[in-house]
């Protein structure tokens, strides 16, 4: 198109030199704007953006878990606000490490349309035990899958790549996946990761001090931290879900850290009111992942000592993952009054918090995790139900900070069986505070939390300039 502009000077003026080009950006040199009477046009921004969304995630629907809960409430609320959406995800498979769903939709290389209109590229995994070792070899499957699958016309052409962990190897692929589409890159960090390698002992369990695996193990670790680190560092965006982690980024120096709150839909299950016990057994509940993160022993533990000391709890842990079985034996051995259960569909939560006097959130005694809050307990501060919280940090704070609960230490037995006594002693648990659902439904809604996270992506994309008049001499 040519543009005749009567008696104005046409110039040209230096912009800012962006650190790359972008797909999508303009061919003629970034740095140069055509300005008419110092009014500048750029032509690349008249034109649609494009805003498609290439997700690198190893965990999505139908599984259920907090992971994929998170991502099918952002997905729902991003398409619907113009981020049209390509999932990258391997067959479901969790927990068990096999194929859940029969359907050929489900296999690898299949692509179908999610519930939201996404669409879903499966990719190709391992088989899996309950070791971290085989989920890590499953992990690093998918992600080497995930950027073959990603650079097929099937995944189009997104303008970002999102890649949340876990798994960690997801990253790796997601930056892969960037560079090769010329796209923005946003690293999701769901928990305190690379810092969570050295306490979890992923690469370090069952070898001997000082021997060569131990080493060889020990290196990876490292060089595993180091290149998380390094990727969060490129990337042009980093989501935390806390505040705590998202300081401990910017202290490493992480440019672009914003924070994403895990979310919940759930709604009260009571009123604010303290439960009379009128002699009967304090009624305790934890629905969720059972792992070695949870550090569920404590709480087996403390219902024995509750028992020893005269009083009567019933104590149920519903849910899945590696300690089920071992927290079984221990209750046994130890003659607690502890149920541990397997895991029952989402609706049936609301039943047993309901039923339940108070509901455990638990983390072990690790550093990381005074960084991170856990998703359940945003779960349980709505529902209405009084937390028995062994936390630190931040999630603790928020507990305390909004009545949520009681806290105690992580890791400490008397100090839980002490909270419970002194309840059955009183013969009444305390309220939890309206407060606590307030805070949920302002800052950790699935409404509020799709509405950031669109706001976060729309602030990559250059903002559109708008049309400026022309001068009433000018001719087209």
């Amino acid at each position: 198109m040519l543009i005749i502009v009567a008696n104005a000077t046409t110039t040209l003026e230096p912009g800012p030199q962006p650190e790359r080009r972008f797909r999508g950006e303009s061919r003629c040199p970034p740095r140069w704007h055509r300005t008419v009477r110092g009014v500048a046009v750029n032509a690349a921004a008249k034109q649609p953006q494009d805003r498609s969304i290439l997700l690198v995630t190893h965990h999505f629907a139908p599984e259920t878990g907090a992971p994929q809960r998170r991502w099918g409430a952002l997905t729902e609320h991003l398409v619907t606000a113009g981020f049209p959406m390509t999932v990258l995800t391997p067959p479901p498979h969790y927990p068990s490490g096999k194929i859940t769903h029969s359907s050929p939709s489900y296999l690898p290389g299949s692509v179908q349309t999610g519930t939201h209109g996404e669409k879903i590229i499966r990719v190709n995994f391992r088989e899996h035990s309950h070791g971290l070792g085989s989920r890590a070899a499953d992990q690093t499957v998918a992600a080497i899958s995930s950027v073959l699958y990603g650079i097929r016309p099937a995944a189009g052409r997104p303008a970002v790549v999102i890649a949340t962990v876990p798994g960690i190897p997801s990253v790796v692929a997601g930056w892969a996946l960037a560079r090769w589409h010329r796209a923005r890159f946003v690293v999701e960090m769901r928990d305190a990761w690379p810092d969570l390698i050295q306490p979890s002992g992923i690469l370090l369990r069952r070898d001997r001090p000082g021997g060569l695996r131990r080493r060889l193990r020990d290196l990876v670790a490292r060089v595993v931290h180091r290149t998380v680190t390094r990727l969060q560092t490129r990337a042009d965006l980093v989501v935390t879900t806390t505040a705590a982690f998202a300081e401990i980024l910017r202290a490493r120096g992480v440019r672009n850290v914003a924070v994403v709150r895990n979310g919940t839909a759930f709604e009260p299950v009571r009123g604010n009111a303290p439960v009379r016990l009128a002699g009967r057994p304090l009624r305790v509940v934890y629905a969720g992942t059972v792992g070695r993160s949870q550090g569920l022993d404590v709480a087996v533990r403390a219902a024995a000592l509750v028992q020893e000391r005269g009083h009567a709890l019933d104590v149920r842990i519903v849910g899945h993952g590696n300690e089920l079985e071992p927290l079984r034996r221990l209750a046994a051995e130890l003659g607690a009054p502890v149920r541990v259960e397997p895991s029952v569909p989402s609706t049936q939560v609301r039943e047993l918090y309901a039923w339940a006097d108070t509901v455990v959130v638990s983390l072990r005694d690790w550093e990381p995790f005074e960084w991170t809050v856990p998703s359940k307990l945003y779960e349980v501060m709505a529902s209405g139900v009084l937390a028995s919280a062994s936390l630190a940090g931040e999630a603790a704070n928020l507990v305390t900070l909004n009545g949520a609960g009681a806290v105690v230490r992580p890791g400490d037995v008397e100090g839980l069986a002490d909270l419970w006594c002194g309840w059955l002693s009183d013969g009444v648990v305390p309220a939890a505070s309206a407060d606590a659902v307030a805070w949920v439904a302002e800052h950790a809604s699935d409404g509020v939390l799709g509405h950031r996270y669109a706001e976060l992506l729309a602030a990559l994309f250059p903002s559109p300039v708008p049309d400026a008049p022309l001068d009433r001499g000018a001719r087209v």
